[in-house]
């Protein structure tokens, strides 16, 4: 899947333009590479978490 499908996903479940949906999606990635950089596990809710090292680790949530 393309950034700019997400982006038309998140504008049509949220009601928003898909420009301003790829912006937020920006945010929140360049959030969780700020993290990351700084050494933190990178917590997303529902899916798993994203540790630091090389190279970056993810462990997806566990679905009972």
């Amino acid at each position: 899947m393309k950034k700019s499908d997400l982006a038309n996903e998140l504008a049509k479940q949220r009601g928003m333009k898909s420009g301003a949906a790829a912006d937020q999606m920006d945010r929140v990635v360049r959030n969780i590479v700020r993290t990351l950089r700084r050494g933190r596990t990178a917590h997303l809710p529902g899916l798993g978490t994203i540790a630091p090292g090389t190279p970056w680790k993810f462990r997806p949530s566990r679905i009972d």
